[in-house]
C-alpha cells in the first residue's frame, strides 16, 4: 500500500462512529450486514449512516453488495491486510522481538474471526 491510500484509510477510521462500523462489519464476516441493521446497532440516523459508510467505501475498507431491498456492506478483508501490512512494514528497525508480538495477535485475530491474513 502506498502513502496516500494508507492515509485515507485512517483518517477515515480516525472517527468513533466509523470505526465502530468497521469493526462491526470485520466481526460480521462474509455474510455482512444491511445498511438499517448497522443503523439500528449503532442508534444513528440513516444520514449519519450513508455519509460513514460513503467514507469507509471511498477509503477501500468496506464493500457493499445489494440483496433484494437490503444493501449489504462488509469489510474489505484485501484492503484492511494491506494497511495492516503498510502499518508494520518498517517495524522492528532489526529488532523482531517488538513486532513478533504484534503479528502474532494479528494472526490471532484473523484466525478466529475465520480469515486467512
Amino acid at each position: 500500500m502506498e502513502l496516500k491510500p494508507a492515509t485515507v484509510s485512517l483518517s477515515a477510521l480516525a472517527h468513533e462512529g466509523r470505526l465502530s462500523v468497521f469493526r462491526m462489519l470485520v466481526q460480521a464476516g462474509d455474510a455482512g450486514v444491511a445498511a438499517g441493521d448497522i443503523a439500528r446497532r449503532m442508534e444513528v440516523s440513516p444520514s449519519t449512516l450513508s455519509a460513514n459508510l460513503n467514507i469507509l467505501s471511498h477509503a477501500g475498507l468496506i464493500d457493499s453488495r445489494r440483496d433484494g431491498r437490503s444493501i449489504i456492506y462488509t469489510a474489505n478483508y484485501d484492503n484492511m491486510r494491506g494497511l495492516l501490512a503498510f502499518l508494520m512494514e518498517d517495524c522492528c528497525g532489526g529488532a523482531p522481538e517488538i513486532c513478533g508480538p504484534l503479528a502474532k495477535i494479528a494472526s490471532q485475530s484473523c484466525e478466529a474471526e475465520g480469515h486467512a491474513c
